[in-house]
């Protein structure tokens, strides 16, 4: 075990749920510590159901070709720990992490506090002691009660599309979840909204409006779309003609132009050869990423092979669109291998997939005790229609997989079989 498995393991350790929202645990070390959340660069805090990462991969993108340094927050990893912050343009050095992560231990002092919670003192401590222009930090979950919302004055708030999701932890309704979300808007802060359903639309709006905000709205004050391959971006202060976004999907230039409409309602200083540049350079792995090495050999010639971490159904839509365009270029047979965590759906997750699938191979995330059993998601699979067999790994599924000429081949479900997919391939995230 690496010095950082064994700190983060003790971490683990000082509450009994994985998952407590309250900010009643965190403040007080914050206080202990400095408090550092208070000592932070101009923040873009970020919530929503889907495409908080996206968003946050295309304003990194962009400041960063504007030739500002930026600190980004994201969770969960996929391969180490690391990939959760990034310190002025570079993922957190292993030596500095664990060096600060000790420290925050020894000032907890072993009281009560989630892993989430410390994890997240912790890179507000880096973020403080590092100098950078911008902090771009996503919400572990929620946003009223979630960890990151100590932050009382962020420079800009932008919620993401918000879908049901962790419905045990926000509310079993969508204007109950988007309520939750809203938690984080904060008066004197200005708001960019992401395409909402009507009933979280309203809950969102009147959040607003008690706090005297204005928020923009995508699809109402700023539209995004493609058109004869380019994104056409238009809001009140005009039109802009720019290149499709580097990561796949059609979904991605709702997400870019959500990003897009950020940086001009915020103010920030990035011009439209930014924005071009940026939409080109764009990355965030797992997330219909073309996946070569060592794990695509084992398909044969002709045959390709993707990797998403989407894992609820409104990311099942966005793939599933996505393979839908891919297929009007060049048809292919669809062979899905699939993980997921038990708080998840696998029936509701592959409707969208149904009338596309040849077949799903079907597997236990490796190492994660509260995934979904192989022999469940097959079942699940077969109770929508769907041919599912079940693999031991995936290697054994994609040896499975290969027998079929010239596939299209999608690993999907799940972050953590995403993470153990890189981590197999020896293609980690940088």
């Amino acid at each position: 075990m690496s010095r950082t498995d064994a700190i983060l393991k003790r971490l683990s350790g000082l509450h009994p749920k994985l998952i407590d929202l309250s900010l009643d645990r965190i403040l007080p070390l914050l206080e202990a510590l400095g408090n550092p959340h208070q000592k932070l660069p101009p923040v873009i805090h970020v919530a929503g159901t889907n495409a908080k990462g996206s968003t946050i991969a295309y304003l990194r993108a962009f400041l960063e070709a504007a030739g500002k340094s930026v600190h980004v927050y994201n969770s969960p990893h996929l391969v180490h720990f690391n990939e959760r912050i990034r310190l002025a343009g570079k993922l957190v050095s292993t030596e500095r992490l664990n060096e600060v992560l000790e420290r925050v231990e020894q000032i907890n002092a072993g009281r009560n506090i989630t892993f989430f919670e410390v994890t997240t003192a912790a890179a507000f401590v880096l973020y403080a002691e590092t100098p950078a222009d911008y902090l771009l930090l996503e919400t572990g979950m929620g946003g009223t009660y979630d960890t990151t919302n100590v932050v009382a004055d962020p420079l800009g708030v932008i919620i993401t599309p918000v879908d049901l999701d962790h419905q045990g932890f926000l509310g079993n309704t969508i204007a109950e979840i988007a309520a939750n979300k809203a938690g984080i808007l904060k008066r004197g802060s200005k708001a960019v909204i992401g395409i909402q359903q009507d009933e979280g639309r309203a809950v969102i709006d009147r959040a607003a409006r008690r706090l005297g905000i204005t928020p923009v709205y995508q699809g109402e004050d700023f539209h995004g779309s493609a058109q004869d391959g380019r994104l056409v971006y238009q809001d009140e202060s005009g039109l802009l003609d720019l290149p499709p976004p580097a990561l796949l999907g059609a979904h991605q230039f709702e997400n870019a132009a959500l990003a897009i409409a950020a940086t001009r309602h915020f103010g920030l200083p990035v011009d439209s050869d930014a924005l071009a540049r940026g939409l080109r350079n764009v990355v965030w792995p797992a997330r219909m990423m073309p996946l070569h090495g060592k794990l695509r050999d084992q398909l044969g010639a002709g045959a390709e092979l993707w990797l998403d971490g989407g894992h609820n159904v409104h990311g099942a839509r966005a793939i599933a669109h996505a393979i839908a365009d891919m297929n009007r270029s060049r048809p292919a047979p669809l062979i899905l291998i699939m993980g997921m965590m038990s708080n998840r759906s696998p029936a509701e997750f592959l409707e969208p997939f149904k009338g596309m699938v040849q077949e799903v191979f079907t597997l236990t995330v490796p190492g994660e005790p509260n995934a979904h059993t192989a022999d469940f998601i097959a079942s699940d699979a077969r109770s929508v229609g769907l041919q599912a067999t079940t693999a031991p790994d995936v290697e054994a599924a994609l040896t499975q997989a290969a027998k079929t000429p010239n596939a299209r081949v999608l690993i999907c479900g799940s972050l953590y079989l995403a993470g153990d997919v890189l981590a197999k391939n020896g293609t980690p995230p940088d």
